[in-house]
């Protein structure tokens, strides 16, 4: 397995080391064991897995490279990234086991997969990470979470206007949200624009690929002013009447 996942990274220009493959080998295992007495994920296949999670959380490298972030991200070790709507710990886990060196938090709001994700950790040995239990919209108000990170990330399925709703109010000025979207999500992103600079971002681009016959894209959108007090609002508002 070790040597079918090394190779399969290499396919996408991804290179992992031994113990970086044994890593993701043992997430593997956890979550299909898991999976079992959880809602994890519908994909459990490990070539699926490998592909459709792992492979595509850490696709963000070729947008890391694009903005210049690969060596922060890479080497600093107070980057600090969230991942919001964690769900099974996609992107968060892949991106740690990845790039070992960032501080990385993962926030939902189900307390069984936040118990989960502190299990993997713990068993993957994953130092400066941890996750959360909690609603976006409140921890987006507390002092020590908003507009601290460096880079917030979501592979959560949410509306585009509601996710950035959600994200921005945790990026630091002049850092970046990167939402990982279907490539066929050029009406949402178009209409969410509106949003987004009310949030104090500035939609970058949207960068599209694929892995396999799976269409990706990437909503970029950098942090350019602080997002008004107003925002996140109230729980619920932002998924019922989006910006």
């Amino acid at each position: 397995m070790i040597q079918v996942i090394k190779e399969k990274f290499r396919e996408y220009n991804l290179e992992i080391d031994d113990t970086q493959a044994e890593q993701f080998a043992k997430f593997y295992d956890m979550l299909i064991e898991k999976n079992k007495v959880m809602n994890l994920t519908a994909i459990t296949e490990f070539d699926e897995v490998l592909l459709k999670h792992f492979i595509d959380s850490v696709s963000i490298e070729n947008i890391l490279k694009k903005y210049n972030l690969l060596d922060s991200v890479s080497h600093e070790k107070d980057y600090n990234i969230l991942d919001l709507g964690t769900g099974a710990g996609f992107p968060g886990i892949p991106l740690k086991i990845y790039y070992s060196n960032i501080n990385i938090t993962l926030l939902d709001s189900l307390n069984k997969r936040v118990g989960f994700l502190n299990e993997v950790i713990d068993a993957l040995k994953l130092s400066n990470a941890k996750a959360i239990h909690g609603r976006a919209e409140d921890f987006a108000r507390d002092k020590d979470h908003r507009e601290k990170y460096d880079l917030v990330v979501s592979r959560a399925v949410a509306n585009a206007s509601t996710l950035s709703e959600y994200c921005l109010p945790y990026v630091k000025v002049g850092g970046y949200f990167i939402a990982y979207k279907s490539k066929d999500s050029d009406d949402e992103i178009k209409e969410s624009k509106n949003a987004i600079k009310k949030l104090g971002g500035n939609l970058e681009e949207v960068y599209k690929f694929d892995i396999e016959d799976n269409g990706r894209s990437f909503m970029i959108i950098k942090k350019e002013v602080p997002t008004p007090n107003l925002y996140p609002r109230k729980a619920g508002t932002p998924s019922k009447k989006p910006l």
